[in-house]
């Protein structure tokens, strides 16, 4: 297996989330009632798994490694490329969690807000996806050797068992500070 192979079945199931927030956005758009626990679902999502888990395997295992390497001006444009998508990425997901509260908080104006964030995110992923799987992970998979993919493997599979535990640890260190 390449050490793509889980960020791209990771991809799959990113696709099948945004299809999700498509659906919905049909619905805010059509001016149904908007299930704020939903847009709260999806914020959650691409929080925790879009970015902390997947984005973070990308930033901190496969980018990181790739930067240590000599890459063509083509590869290095495009890791500069996906890092910066990956920011907006998490701009967007903020803004749409900030909008998702004032709509909650009373803000009926906030529901626009609310169906632009969630139309960027279904308009951003599929050509962010598209360009890592189609684009750079199978040819930048040259610049390593079997072992060092090995390892990047091994690295990815670290970052999953260690990110469950991490979740709920956050999770009960928010618990107490709240009762500080």
């Amino acid at each position: 297996m390449l050490p793509i192979g889980p960020l791209m079945i990771e991809h799959r199931l990113i696709e099948r989330m945004i299809r999700a927030a498509h659906n919905r956005l049909e619905g805010i758009r059509a001016g149904k009632k908007t299930d704020l626990g939903f847009v709260e679902s999806i914020t959650r999502f691409f929080r925790l798994y879009a970015d902390r888990c997947h984005h973070g395997k990308e930033e901190n295992i496969l980018f990181a490694a790739l930067s240590r390497k000599g890459l063509s001006p083509e590869h290095r444009r495009l890791l500069d490329e996906l890092m910066e998508e990956h920011k907006q990425g998490r701009r967007a997901v903020a803004a749409l969690a900030e909008a998702n509260q004032a709509y909650l908080g009373g803000d009926p104006g906030a529901i626009s807000t609310i169906a632009a964030r969630l139309g960027w995110l279904v308009d951003f992923y599929p050509r962010h996806i598209e360009k890592e799987d189609k684009h750079f992970f199978i040819p930048v998979m040259d610049y390593f050797s079997r072992q060092e993919k090995d390892a990047l493997i091994a690295q990815g599979y670290a970052v999953d068992s260690r990110l469950f535990h991490q979740e709920f640890e956050d999770m009960v260190m928010a618990a107490d500070a709240a009762l500080r």
